[in-house]
C-alpha cells in the first residue's frame, strides 16, 4: 500500500484531480482507493472510501469549542491526528495498491502543522509521496511563478517527501502559456532574463532573491501540466510514482 498526498493551496484543483487520477487507474487497472482528509469539505467529487468527516466535521468542532470557521479548521486539523488510529484501522480494511489522500483545503492546515508529520509517520514516510498542485492562475507572471514554487519548496522542506510538481487545469492555458510555465521550471536562466525584463520595484527585486534561493537548493527540474477536465497528464503522476516508490516502471500498465 502506497501514499499519495494531494497537497495545493485552496483552488487548485486537489479534489477534482484526485477523481481523475482514480478514474484513470481504474481504466488501467491498477486497485487504489480514496481517503478525503478534509473535514470542512462541504461535498468531494468522489465517493470516499474513508472520510475523516465520519469523525471530525468542521460544524460539529465550531459549535463545540465555540470557534469560527479559521479557528475550527486548526483544531479540525490537529483532530486528525488524535484520531489517526480509526484511520489506520479503517485502512486495514482494504487490500489496495495505492491509496490517494486528499488533503484540506487551506494548504498551511496540511504542510505546516505537527499533526500532518504524525499523520504521515503513522501510515509510512518510507511509502508516501506528495502530489503538488499548482494553480496557474497564480503563476501567470514571472513573480508570482516564483512566489508559487517558493511555497513549492516550502511544503518540501516541511513534510521531507519526494514530491511531483503539478500544473493544474491545464486545459485553460493556452499553448504559449503552457511552454511558458514549463520553459520556465525547466530552464531557470530564461525565467531569471524575464525576471530581470520586469521594472524594478520592490516586488521584482524580492522576486529575484527569491529565485536565487530556488536555484540554490535545487528545486528547479521537471513541472508536469495536467487537466482532470480533459484526463490529460494522469500517467505522469504515475511514472512520478513508480520512480519514488519502486525506482521504475510498475509492470501492471504495460
Amino acid at each position: 500500500m502506497r501514499f499519495l498526498y494531494f497537497v495545493g493551496t485552496a483552488g487548485s484543483g486537489k479534489s477534482t484531480l484526485v477523481q481523475a487520477y482514480k478514474e484513470w487507474l481504474d481504466y488501467n487497472g491498477v486497485d487504489s482507493i480514496i481517503v478525503n482528509l478534509d473535514p470542512g469539505s462541504d461535498s468531494t467529487p468522489y465517493n470516499a472510501d474513508i472520510d475523516i468527516r465520519e469523525w471530525i466535521y468542521l460544524d460539529e468542532v465550531m459549535q463545540k469549542y465555540n470557534l469560527g470557521p479559521n479557528g475550527a479548521q486548526v483544531v479540525a486539523a490537529d483532530l486528525m491526528a488524535m484520531n489517526i488510529d480509526k484511520l489506520v484501522n479503517a485502512l486495514s480494511d482494504f487490500r489496495t495498491k495505492y491509496v490517494l489522500i486528499d488533503t484540506p483545503g487551506q494548504l498551511e492546515l496540511f504542510a505546516f502543522r505537527d499533526a500532518s508529520q504524525k499523520i504521515i509517520e503513522s501510515l509510512g514516510r518510507e511509502k508516501s509521496m506528495v502530489v503538488y498542485t499548482a494553480d496557474p492562475i497564480l503563476y501567470k507572471t514571472s513573480n508570482g511563478f516564483v512566489s508559487g514554487m517558493m511555497l513549492s519548496m516550502l511544503v518540501q522542506f516541511r513534510l521531507q517527501l519526494p514530491t511531483i510538481n503539478i500544473l493544474t487545469k491545464s486545459d485553460l492555458l493556452s499553448e504559449e502559456d503552457r511552454d511558458k510555465f514549463i520553459n520556465w521550471y525547466n530552464d531557470p536562466v530564461s525565467l531569471y532574463g524575464d525576471l530581470l525584463d520586469n521594472d524594478a520595484n520592490p516586488q521584482t527585486m524580492i522576486g529575484m532573491e527569491l529565485f536565487r534561493t530556488l536555484e540554490n537548493v535545487g528545486v528547479f527540474g521537471d513541472l508536469r501540466t495536467v487537466s482532470a477536465q480533459e484526463s490529460e497528464g494522469m500517467e505522469e503522476i504515475y511514472g512520478a510514482s513508480q520512480l519514488a516508490f519502486f525506482g521504475g516502471e510498475d509492470p501492471d500498465i504495460d
